[in-house]
């Protein structure tokens, strides 16, 4: 099966690492043109420039902290400037900030809801109305399995990624008359970024594949899934071949989690 997006603008946020650059990559390699969201710059450029030429498509950077309402505005509407119009809309920007219930304080809750619920609700407000004149749209809410099987101390994280999922489906169902097509990725342990830090915080006397290995060997599959595998799933949905999936959020998970 041939995976097609030629004239396509996908937007990506938390894009300049991990499973971001992996996202990018493969729509651009798809034929998208590609804008990337995160907050440090110099990783931003190198991830758009990889990109480019990698792909021959144009993939620019944009510096823009999604936690903040008026840094999504601007961006958006610069984006827009540069590429003309908005198709996809891959929310990806998040951490997993997780711990005992009492010790999370106000101010880590408003920053986990600002940073992983708000600002896709925030970001698919603001490209819905291009998508519904045109007829044609496609949003990715990047979660995790915790979404559906919250544990204790799994909170913050476990609350927003389930809010995550109402907001999946609230945006499928009223996106439908209007071909916008919205699910959800419930990521489970993925070999990226965020492994790469618990990996320098763990003072491992492991290298890092050992690390990974040893990780991967809790997972039924037996191993760590790559960055390229979500990517591949991603790229399906948000192509005209993944047009009549919509309203789902599908564990990319290795069969982690016990839940459908």
């Amino acid at each position: 099966m041939q995976v097609e997006m030629s004239g396509r603008v996908a937007l990506i946020t938390g894009g300049s690492k991990g499973l971001g650059y992996a996202m990018g990559l493969k729509f651009a390699e798809s034929g998208a043109e590609i804008a990337l969201l995160a907050r440090t710059e110099t990783d931003l450029a190198k991830a758009a420039t990889s990109i480019s030429e990698a792909s021959s498509k144009r993939c620019k950077g944009y510096v823009c902290d999604v936690s903040k309402a008026a840094e999504i505005k601007s961006t958006f509407d610069r984006v827009v400037a540069d590429f003309g119009k908005i198709d996809i809309v891959i929310n990806n920007a998040g951490y997993a900030k997780a711990g005992e219930f009492v010790s999370i304080t106000d101010a880590e809750w408003q920053y986990d809801f600002d940073l992983k619920l708000m600002a896709a609700v925030r970001m698919s407000r603001l490209a819905f109305v291009g998508m519904k004149e045109r007829r044609w749209g496609r949003i990715i809410n990047i979660l995790n399995t915790l979404a559906k099987t919250p544990a204790a101390g799994s909170a913050p994280t476990s609350v927003t990624r389930a809010a995550g999922m109402a907001l999946t489906k609230v945006l499928a169902g009223e996106g439908a008359p209007f071909n916008i097509l919205v699910n959800a990725l419930n990521i489970g342990r993925i070999k990226s970024d965020q492994v790469q830090r618990a990996y320098d915080r763990s003072d491992s006397n492991l290298s890092f594949e050992e690390f990974v290995a040893n990780a991967g060997k809790r997972i039924p599959l037996g191993r760590m899934g790559e960055a390229e595998e979500c990517a591949n799933i991603a790229c399906l949905l948000c192509s005209d071949a993944g047009g009549y999936i919509s309203g789902t959020a599908i564990n990319v998970d290795g069969n982690l989690s016990p839940a459908l």
